[in-house]
């Protein structure tokens, strides 16, 4: 009997689901974190110098390789605990260090990569984060450090999983190069929930950044879609002016057509990646269940008031790109059809231009019948008459009435053997 078998990739796909836990962090603590990202074709780099990079990073603390083609690796580098992650554009880094350190966000906490490790990156800093990790002082001196750590314009401080904790932040680049986080976690709240805020704030603030690559994309598109939309609205104009050649209008609408295709060829994974790390976003946010901090702004609030605008000028970008394309195709085709129309018209004409033609062919025709019939009924009679003349004489007819005599006949016997010849050859045809 056949062995009863497993898909091959049944072990592969169910680990999956485990492959990236989440960390743990105690309070007091800190974190950092830091987003690579290649410059062009970042989906489809080679994630091999990834790993190399990876390597190098951990043997300059002695710490363990991952496996061959690994997507995700932790590991203890000197006192601190590093995550690497690879994803579909960028690899993470996240180190989580013990300790609330000398100074809040000390820029001296980045030490932990190396400057000529982070030089050597094949990629570029997308973001890169401090997050610092206490217990929650008392409200006073909790808000007199909101004020102090961050922009108070741009802060967002809520409680976090039924009060499990506060998370705080501004989403702002501070003179360091870094965004700032700060966490609060509650009495009771364990490693493992503070390292699942952690993850959740860190990945929100990595799938932002990538979201508004699409930002930056849809405002470059801006101008030259603005140019196009102009080329486009002249042309469809001049489709109702007869005086211009259409083949002309038409070449000018293709190439319009090109163009546009060619920037949604070029768009078209940049805008798709935003929507999807747009909900992402959203959803890690809501997995926060929010409440508010003394009437500040929420996460939520913030990214209402800040960060929607830009996915919907994204997402308005893509819509006018694709409305674009679709009316110049409208256009082309309408002017496909203008020009067969007029080459129908002119084919009917060149048609009528013929069978004129053909009518007087055949009027000429039949006129060199008639003529025919004549010359040849000439040579005809006089050919009957020689033969004729010896019986006429014999018969005392004058050479005069025996061509009189002949000439009916042999006209009537040509002129219906040019006739049957005409109906044979047309019959053939």
């Amino acid at each position: 009997m056949p062995e009863f078998t497993d898909h091959p990739l049944r072990y592969q796909l169910s680990n999956e689901l485990h492959a990236r836990p989440f960390p743990t962090a105690h309070a007091p603590g800190r974190a950092v974190y830091l987003v690579v990202r290649k410059e062009n074709h970042a989906a489809s780099r080679d994630k091999s110098e990834d790993l190399a990079h990876l390597i190098d990073l951990l043997d300059r603390y002695g710490a363990a390789h991952p496996q061959p083609g690994a997507t995700h690796h932790s590991a203890q580098i000197g006192k601190h605990n590093l995550k690497w992650e690879s994803h579909t554009e960028v690899v993470t880094y996240s180190v989580f260090m013990d300790g609330l350190g000398e100074r809040p966000f000390d820029p001296a906490d980045f030490d932990v990569f190396p400057k000529d490790w982070l030089a050597s990156a094949p990629g570029q800093r997308v973001t890169s984060a401090l997050v610092r990790v206490e217990t929650p002082p008392e409200e006073e001196r909790l808000s007199h450090a909101l004020q102090e750590w961050f922009v108070p314009e741009s802060l967002a401080v809520s409680h976090v999983l039924e009060g499990a904790a506060i998370v705080a932040g501004d989403f702002r680049i501070d003179p360091a190069g870094h965004v700032r986080f700060a966490v609060f976690p509650g009495e009771g709240t364990g490693a493992s929930r503070v390292g699942r805020i952690l993850q959740r704030i860190c990945e929100i603030e990595l799938y932002k950044s990538l979201s508004m690559l699409g930002f930056a994309r849809s405002r470059e598109l801006g101008p030259v879609l603005g140019a196009l939309d102009d080329r486009l609205s002249d042309l469809m104009n001049r489709m109702t002016d007869e005086t211009v050649p259409a083949d002309e209008t038409l070449q000018a609408l293709l190439a319009i057509s090109a163009e546009l295709e060619a920037q949604s060829a070029t768009s078209s994974f940049r805008f798709g990646a935003t929507g999807a790390y747009e909900a992402i976003v959203l959803q890690r946010i809501e997995m926060l269940r929010e409440s508010h901090f003394n009437g500040r702004q929420s996460w939520h609030e913030f990214m209402i008031r800040r960060y929607d605008p830009a996915m919907r000028t994204v997402k308005s970008t893509e819509r006018r790109l694709a409305n674009m394309a679709e009316r110049a195709m409208r256009a082309s085709e309408l002017l496909r059809t203008r020009i067969e129309v007029e080459r129908s018209a002119q084919n009917q004409s060149q048609l009528e231009a013929m069978n004129k033609r053909a009518e007087l062919q055949l009027r000429l025709q039949e006129t060199v019948e008639g003529l025919s019939v004549v010359a040849i009924s000439y040579y005809a009679v006089s050919l009957a008459g020689y033969l004729a003349y010896p019986f006429g004489k014999s018969l005392g007819i004058s050479k005069e009435w025996v061509l009189a005599g002949l000439t009916l006949p042999v006209v009537l016997l040509v002129a219906w053997a040019l006739h049957r010849m005409r109906s044979r050859l047309g019959a053939q045809h």
